[in-house]
């Protein structure tokens, strides 16, 4: 963070002293049980405490404390010590469901904690990625009956909220975030967007080499990048420069040259049109003319660009990092996974997605070397990720920020309540995060970039509105156990002390800092 950005934990901490010196005093009645580290360990190891109980029983001798850097620099320079519980198979296997899920409810954790890490783990990369219900309209969008961008954010966060594979839609998210396109500059009147979500779940555990051929034959990225409108003999080198720079290989892994060679090699490719988009077209033209087209186009049958070879580059060789040869769109791809920047690359950005922000190079080049002898099953380097010991080290806890959806669904999940996804389809934008609207091409920024006191506080408020939003509150009993394993600050423990009701208690811990991260 910049200097002028405030901490994390000292953000939300203050947001919630605001919230506490706004509460109506407690009823004097109510007699509120005091909590404490030894008072949570206790009844982590006490008979009858269920999950809670598991994951917590390795810390009953309380541990000596080890600081744990949280977000790479911030957590020490607040005076917050945290228990690191990653040495007990349960917190890891909630630690999991943090990074890789969007946390759990309480059946998802019942599930996995019954399963263990290693059961667990097989089960989140073997388990078919379930489809979400079709978006009605969506398939048949035109000028004249449009995809309502709300909507779309709507449908994702509600399968995001109920998907049976919980692992598979963040991975749906972190391709969302990595291959970009925003319903700005792609449209509304097309269902590019819509067919795009569901490719990006469907590839999202295969290997690289076929994603990258269906990124770039995505009709959303050919008109995001522009690669629909290239030819020959005008190429557009738009996404040839972000296929190389943002997607594949990091900006000094190519040279000027290189962008104007892939970008001739990959020209040719046009939007499909479908059945819907072309009555609307001679619809449209009759309305201006008076008259029907005289010839009028065939729908396209595929869901995918449609190439045009004469459209495309039909000359002699040419140079492409490299090699001089008569280059196409596969043979572009093929050129890419051979280079050495490819693979750390693309390992780099799922371990600080997923891991630390800060991976060594002997960790990026230990997996990264295992990524291209695999020839790139994406599945296997998730697979090894999740069983090296970086991801339960120590210093990984709590060491990443979660973002805002991800912070949104857990609560969701937390409080029980799948209703809640309309109130998390229309808050993302106050934190940060608009689904199919990323700030850039480069996607949306990660962990502290996440913080500022205006988001910040759009997450207390975020957390406010769920909390009374949910129609039967759960009762708050051991939820800091099971939402974040027991382990917490003196001040959030004062915190939930002085709470005079489950309202409170769920609205502390929700608006917590150890909440926040992941």
């Amino acid at each position: 963070m910049g200097g002028t950005s405030a901490s994390p934990l000292r953000i939300v901490h203050r947001q919630m002293d605001d919230m506490k010196a706004t509460e109506s005093p407690p009823p004097a009645a109510e007699k509120k049980p005091t909590v404490t580290r030894r008072t949570v360990l206790a009844a982590a190891a006490a008979a009858g405490a269920g999950v809670a109980a598991s994951r917590l029983l390795a810390l009953a001798n309380e541990p000596t404390f080890e600081r744990v850097p949280i977000t790479g620099t911030q957590g020490n320079k607040t005076g917050l010590d945290w228990v690191t519980p990653l040495g007990n198979e349960a917190a890891r296997i909630s630690h999991l469901l943090r990074r890789f899920t969007f946390g759990a409810s309480a059946e998802e954790l019942d599930k996995a904690q019954s399963d263990g890490y290693m059961r667990t783990v097989d089960r989140f990369l073997e388990t078919k990625i379930a489809e979400p219900p079709a978006l009605a309209g969506a398939d048949d969008a035109s000028q004249d009956n449009p995809v309502n961008a709300a909507a779309l954010q709507q449908w994702w966060v509600d399968w995001m909220t109920t998907s049976p594979t919980p692992f598979g839609e963040r991975m749906t998210l972190f391709w969302h975030g990595h291959f970009t396109s925003d319903f700005r500059k792609v449209g509304n009147q097309y269902p590019f967007l819509y067919w795009q979500n569901l490719t990006w779940r469907k590839n999202a555990l295969g290997d690289l080499r076929t994603m990258l051929y269906q990124v770039t034959i995505d009709p959303a990225m050919l008109r995001y990048l522009d690669l629909g409108n290239s030819t020959a003999q005008n190429p557009n080198e738009n996404y040839s420069r972000e296929l190389m720079e943002l997607f594949t290989m990091g900006p000094q892994a190519f040279a000027e040259d290189d962008v104007r060679a892939g970008a001739k090699a990959l020209s040719g490719w046009r939007e499909p049109r479908t059945q819907a988009m072309i009555d609307a077209d001679v619809k449209r033209q009759q309305m201006r003319t008076g008259q029907p087209p005289k010839t009028i186009p065939k729908a396209d049958t595929v869901k995918t660009g449609i190439f045009e070879a004469q459209r495309g580059y039909r000359g002699a060789a040419f140079m492409f990092l490299g090699e001089s040869k008569v280059w196409s769109t596969d043979a572009v791809l093929d050129k890419i996974l051979q280079q050495e920047a490819t693979a750390p690359f693309i390992t780099h950005k799922l371990l600080t997605a997923f891991v630390t922000p800060t991976p060594s190079d002997a960790y990026v080049a230990r997996l990264s070397a295992a990524y291209r002898k695999s020839r790139y099953d994406t599945r296997a380097l998730l697979r090894d990720i999740l069983m090296s010991p970086e991801f339960t080290a120590a210093d990984t806890y709590r060491g990443l920020i979660k973002s805002p959806t991800e912070l949104m669904i857990h609560t969701a999940k937390a409080l029980g309540d799948k209703t809640l996804a309309k109130l998390v389809a229309g808050q993302g934008q106050t934190m940060g995060q608009t689904l199919f609207d990323p700030p850039s091409v480069g996607g949306w920024p990660e962990n502290e970039s996440w913080v500022s006191s205006n988001t910040m506080l759009a997450r207390a408020n975020f957390v406010t509105s769920a909390v009374q939003a949910v129609k039967k509150l759960p009762p708050f009993a051991n939820a800091h156990n099971t939402q974040i394993d027991g382990v917490m600050s003196a001040q959030t423990l004062k915190l939930l002390n002085e709470a005079a009701d489950d309202k409170r208690r769920w609205s502390i811990l929700l608006a917590s800092p150890e909440f926040q991260l992941k």
